[in-house]
């Protein structure tokens, strides 16, 4: 039946939800501007983003100085161990700012009622990687620059190669916030420890600190089936050696798109489960 039709019969229409791709980004756009009131409107947030960076490159940083230093190979090493802690933190901060921000919306009960909104499950998750980006940027860029100034170490010296090496590690923290919000969806915050763990879990098996030879021939596989790994073996090419190896950028890219889709598999198969249960709205407790 018309709207027409409706208004002749004297039923009330229904109105629904604007279409199409510009509706679609200003409901994005809409939820990452309240994502971005709330950090304007806490001082602390915003410091929370600096602190834990800043810190952990100053401690990694002095600890390279020391190196540095030293004679043999380890002084070559040392080169290379300020890029290993500024790539990892561009994973786990990405990967921090996603589950976090999944996470609040469920602590303020407030999830229910956005999946019950016009709002859909793949916009949400959008908006969550939009605001996982801004809030590394947030973090991150300061304290490039103190590395810079303090330390001497630039990581724009990576080059053109850091434009990849950080689109594969946003990815990997995209997939990984999938699969942590699809359990917590799952089990509830009962589970929220896995937005902080996850990550780490993988920590030493993504070499970061070290190249994937260190690890025993059995746990190689492992290693080299994770996209990250693949970063840090290119990062150390490139320091080390001026090599730039796209191989390992090919790799860490097609894995990425395989966890991708696991990760949203698994967020919308638990989502539906979630909401045909009917407990949705009782996630918050």
């Amino acid at each position: 039946m018309s709207t027409a039709s409706m208004i002749r019969a004297g039923a009330e229409p229904v109105i629904l939800p604007p279409t199409g791709l510009a509706a679609s980004l200003r409901r994005i756009g809409s939820l990452v501007a309240r994502y971005m009131y709330l950090l304007r409107s806490s001082g602390v947030r915003l410091i929370e983003l600096i602190y834990w960076p800043f810190l952990q490159m100053l401690t990694w940083g002095f600890l390279q100085k020391y190196l540095a230093d030293s004679k043999g190979p380890l002084a070559m090493a040392a080169g290379v161990l300020i890029g290993s802690v500024l790539l990892w933190d561009i994973l786990f901060r990405s990967k921090i700012g996603f589950s976090t921000t999944f996470i609040e919306e469920m602590w303020s009960r407030n999830l229910g009622n956005l999946l019950t909104s016009p709002l859909r499950p793949t916009e949400l998750i959008a908006a969550l990687s939009a605001w996982s980006i801004i809030r590394l940027s947030v973090g991150m860029v300061p304290v490039a620059i103190a590395a810079h100034w303090i330390f001497g170490f630039n990581l724009l010296d990576l080059g053109l190669p850091l434009v990849a090496f950080f689109a594969v590690l946003v990815l990997t923290s995209w997939a990984l916030g999938l699969i942590a919000a699809g359990i917590i969806l799952r089990y509830g915050l009962g589970a929220e420890e896995l937005a902080w763990s996850m990550a780490f879990l993988l920590l030493p098996l993504c070499c970061v600190y070290y190249p994937v030879s260190v690890l025993p021939d059995w746990l190689q596989p492992l290693a080299l089936a994770l996209p990250p790994t693949h970063v840090f073996e290119g990062m150390r090419s490139i320091l080390l050696h001026g090599v730039f190896d796209a191989s390992e950028l090919w790799w860490a890219l097609g894995l990425n798109a395989v966890y991708l889709v696991v990760g949203y598999l698994v967020f919308t198969w638990f989502l539906r489960s979630a909401r045909e249960n009917g407990t949705l709205l009782r996630l918050g407790e």
